[in-house]
């Protein structure tokens, strides 16, 4: 497998885990992550591009996987992800121009594929 879809496979096993051996607490995680993605003033695909540049801002390798599968899922372009992906860059300078590298990855494995599943609710 690849690196990215390495890196969603253990985010979402994580979260499986800590749903069985921390279920209140994720619960109210699964509750509050549920209401904050649902489609409102701005619809799903908007509310992903916006989690890939905030992933590179937090400079998270997980959540850059986890919401470049959502966006292209989503139906994100490619450009469409890369932009938002660079205005991350713009407020974050050096060091988030070089998280790109793990967009552009996340893109090429994900683009296209039909095994990457998206927040598996355990």
């Amino acid at each position: 497998m690849g690196e990215m879809k390495d890196l969603l496979d253990e985010a979402n096993a994580s979260l499986g885990r800590w749903g069985k051996e921390f279920p209140k607490q994720m619960e109210g995680f699964g509750k509050f992550m549920e209401a904050v993605e649902n489609p409102g003033a701005l619809d799903v695909k908007q509310k992903e591009i916006m989690a890939v540049a905030l992933s590179i801002a937090a400079h998270c390798h997980w959540c850059i996987a986890f919401h470049v599968d959502g966006a292209l899922k989503a139906g994100a372009s490619q450009d469409e992800i890369m932009e938002a992906a660079w205005v991350a860059v713009l407020m974050g300078g050096g060091p988030s121009v070089m998280y790109m590298q793990l967009v552009e990855k996340a893109i090429k494995e994900f683009k296209g594929s039909k095994s990457s599943s998206k927040k598996k609710k355990e």
